[in-house]
């Protein structure tokens, strides 16, 4: 149906309204309503008219030119935001809610190089001057199922979208995804956009971005705008998955960018303390207040991309770290650090592990190179009786799974406490100096399996046989019964 036979045929429903309303009321004429009927009807037909007139000026836009409305769209949306916006010739307008323009499978460029397409773009318009196309202006406008490519080079995108005019409508982002790239094109990570949104703040007199995203399957809302002045830009992130906000403040004011984030998590507050250099971010982790001894210092440089992180600590929860919700773990099963371009290194002191008063001194060593990830020379004490090397390690996903493996040597230092822990029978308590084993451990099933025991260099299979496969519980009471029987057991046997 063209459009010119739509707008008859919405007339003709109009007309054929006034006449049915009229013929109701003449079968009712009479000399005593005769004078009362012409002023209802004057007023109603006056009430149509205006209501016709409305609707044909809400429709004029379905007369323009396809290609001149794309010009004057492209053109406002350039003077809006800065962007280079590409349009499929399939171009709709719909009238309600509001009158707005539909275009599909659009594009975005920046510095000539495509940035994102869009499944759908609405283009909300003022109701002013709807007969006029170069006097079109638009209002609100949608995004929808877009997928943006971000890399070294346009990182601050979404940044700069917050420098611009909201006064007269805002830029809402919904069910999109944001790849982020390495520059020869590989994808690092992904992030979703639920819904992202660009406001003006009349009481506050500023704009605001308000997003709701996911990344590594951990949802979380952020909240950022500029300073005044611009010199400083302000954000809160709140991840209520982990029970962690940040509040951060990045400072403009010189070459060198600062900034400033204080780290809410389970009512413990920490603060990080960074500088952005051209080609490198440096950062220092701390809390003066209720724990001095916790500090991590750390930097990344971008080009050529490495970093490392050094950090001390009281003690260290290993299930912040690699538990099946912790974010290093998330992380680690993207594999997205599966990258010959990442060159990691991270050495993290501590004194003892949370909720494991037996272990302490720990060392956890680890780096990623060559696409590979290792533990190897990761070192803790065993109640001062052993000590612990992880030697040959390697962090990797199977199935879904995050999987642990490597060797594992135990100098033993005094093993007549061992057997006194384990409460050894006397007659089976020989002298042990070195045990060495491979092993595999499932982080997310908490199973080891443990194969080529070695006491003191020599392979007893029996051993073998009885520590192959360790199944650890949830509760720790009950850990510690079953080592001390599963290790008694293989005791006996070695001795027996």
């Amino acid at each position: 149906m063209s459009k010119t036979n739509f707008l008859v045929k919405r007339i003709k429903n109009i007309s054929n309204f006034i006449n049915n309303l009229l013929e109701k009321n003449l079968n009712k004429l009479n000399s005593k309503n005769l004078s009362y009927l012409f002023k209802n009807n004057k007023i109603i037909l006056t009430f149509v008219a205006l209501f016709v007139v409305f609707v044909s000026y809400l429709l004029s836009p379905t007369f323009y030119n396809q290609i001149d409305i794309s010009k004057q769209l492209k053109n406002e949306l350039q003077g809006k935001f800065d962007l280079k916006f590409q349009f499929s010739k399939n171009i709709k307008y719909n009238l309600f809610p509001r009158p707005h323009f539909i275009i599909t499978d659009s594009k975005i460029f920046d510095n000539k190089k495509e940035l994102s397409k869009i499944s759908k773009l609405k283009i909300y318009i003022s109701f002013d001057n709807l007969f006029s196309i170069k006097d079109t202006k638009i209002r609100n406008v949608i995004l929808e199922n877009a997928n943006f490519n971000i890399n070294a080079k346009n990182f601050n995108f979404f940044l700069r979208l917050l420098d611009k005019n909201y006064k007269s409508g805002n830029l809402i982002i919904k069910d999109s995804n944001v790849f982020f790239k390495h520059l020869e094109n590989e994808v690092l990570f992904i992030s979703k956009i639920f819904k992202m949104e660009y406001f003006y703040e009349p009481k506050e007199l500023k704009n605001i971005v308000y997003s709701e995203n996911e990344i590594f399957n951990i949802p979380f809302s952020i909240e950022s705008f500029f300073s005044e002045d611009k010199n400083k830009f302000f954000s809160l992130i709140n991840l209520a998955l982990m029970k962690l906000e940040i509040e951060n403040e990045l400072s403009f004011e010189s070459d060198q960018k600062t900034g400033r984030s204080q780290l809410i998590f389970n009512k413990l507050k920490r603060i990080v303390e960074y500088k952005i250099e051209k080609d490198s971010f440096n950062f220092h982790f701390f809390d003066k207040t209720d724990q001095p001894n916790v500090t991590y210092k750390g930097k990344f440089n971008f080009k050529p991309f490495y970093a490392n992180l050094e950090g001390n600590l009281n003690e260290i929860n290993l299930n912040h770290m690699f538990g099946s919700n912790a974010i290093i773990a998330q992380l680690l099963k993207t594999e997205i650090f599966n990258n010959k371009n990442i060159d990691f290194k991270l050495n993290i002191n501590a004194n003892s592990i949370y909720n494991n008063s037996n272990f302490k001194n720990i060392n956890l060593n680890s780096k990623i190179q060559e696409g590979l990830i290792d533990t190897d020379n990761t070192k803790f004490e065993w109640r001062g009786i052993a000590n612990f090397e992880l030697l040959e390690s390697l962090i990797f996903v199977r199935d879904g799974e995050l999987v642990l493996d490597g060797k594992l040597k135990i100098n033993i230092k005094d093993h007549n406490k061992i057997y006194k822990f384990l409460l050894t029978p006397k007659n089976y308590r020989n002298q042990i100096k070195q045990v060495d084993f491979n092993f595999t451990y499932n982080f997310d099933k908490k199973i080891a399996e443990l194969t080529d025991i070695k006491i003191d260099n020599k392979i007893n299979h029996e051993i073998n046989k009885i520590l192959n496969n360790v199944i650890l519980k949830k509760d720790d009471l009950q850990n510690k019964i079953y080592f001390k029987n599963l290790l008694n057991e293989a005791i006996k046997s070695y001795f027996g």
